[in-house]
């Protein structure tokens, strides 16, 4: 049962980071997250679980670094779930039921979240390489001095 379970949940997840390529969303992040979770029982989906893990960290990274794809990100996120909450509502939008428009919701739900992670780690990472050697930081880590100068 624990097995059906993994295989159902994991391609779910999989299979929409895969539309969510072609579509506005963290499509490599899904289908890392699928792959992860067929991981746990299916030895197999360890091979493309590294490369999409990869993958999805280039694209934070991406957006860390460039706040014009940042700000595109959350603007796509936005449209998603206004999207999704008119379908909810009753407006009439092709190609929509209530099933698409919880989907869109949580995936722009999950593309905000993932937009606010990266920039929290780039200012992180910002901050400890503006820090001088040697100066504790958070969490009682320091920075290392240069060796060669």
């Amino acid at each position: 049962m624990k097995t059906a379970v993994v295989a159902v949940l994991g391609g779910l997840l999989t299979l929409s980071g895969i539309a969510l390529l072609v579509l506005p969303g963290p499509g490599f992040v899904l289908v890392a997250a699928g792959l992860a979770v067929l991981a746990t029982r299916f030895p197999w989906a360890s091979k493309p679980l590294d490369y999409a893990k990869d993958k999805a960290q280039q694209g934070v990274e991406e957006v860390a670094k460039s706040p014009w794809r940042a700000a595109g990100a959350v603007l796509a996120a936005v449209v998603l779930i206004a999207l999704g909450v008119l379908a909810l509502v009753g407006v009439d939008l092709p190609f929509m039921n209530a099933f698409t428009a919880v989907v869109l919701i949580l995936s722009g739900l999950f593309l905000v979240g993932t937009v606010l992670f990266a920039r929290r780690q780039e200012k992180l990472e910002q901050a400890r390489a503006h820090r001088p050697a040697g100066q504790r930081g958070r969490a009682g880590s320091y920075r290392a001095a240069r060796l060669d100068g």
